[in-house]
């Protein structure tokens, strides 16, 4: 089983100002593939408390491709008919769908998961299910808000579920009573835990 595991950090409060996409490719329970994107935002407006969590000022991404020049080199291979993971997917996927967006992209068909929805079903004692908590939880040190690694992190969480209960990411979707999210042609479907 193949996945894609993503993570965004915005320049400022409009879902479309993406300044970093990490992109982690996990087959088999393994990573096999990691990389991270600075992206020019179209507008160029940085929030000082966006830049207070990522560290990333406009200066380090004005000599950087915008989303849709990156999308159509590199994304799109990532997302189109993938199976897509993130912890807090509504955020992610919100940013991706504002993006597409913003450039008249046509979206791509793909099914995703939400981390956080499947660390509340695996782990609900833990006191909330943020990635750093989770991560804590489970071992794994990493930058948090770092687009690169919080990628890394969301796949350990995946991969760490799927082995424990020994299920692909998929079976246990179903095993937690998740409903998997699609986004498509002219729209979506979120991710959501049913009782």
């Amino acid at each position: 089983m193949k996945y894609t595991v993503i993570d965004f950090e915005t320049a400022n409060s409009k879902r479309s100002s993406a300044c970093a996409l990490g992109i982690v490719v996990v087959e088999n329970g393994r990573i096999t593939e990691e990389m991270a994107y600075l992206i020019k935002p179209s507008d160029m407006y940085f929030e000082g408390m966006n830049i207070g969590i990522h560290g990333i000022y406009p200066e380090d991404v004005i000599n950087e491709p915008t989303f849709d020049i990156l999308y159509e080199q590199v994304f799109k291979k990532y997302l189109e008919n993938q199976l897509v993971v993130a912890h807090n997917a509504s955020f992610d996927m919100s940013v991706l769908r504002a993006c597409l967006n913003e450039y008249d992209i046509p979206f791509p068909s793909l099914d995703y998961l939400c981390t956080v929805k499947i660390a509340q079903k695996l782990w609900p004692d833990l006191p909330k299910h943020s990635l750093d908590v989770v991560s804590g939880f489970l071992s794994f040190k990493f930058r948090h808000h770092d687009a690169f690694d919080d990628a890394r992190a969301c796949a350990n969480i995946m991969i760490t579920g799927c082995f424990e209960q020994n299920k692909s990411p998929y079976e246990l979707a179903q095993l937690l009573n998740i409903k998997v999210g699609k986004l498509f042609l002219n729209g979506y479907k979120p991710c959501s835990s049913r009782k």
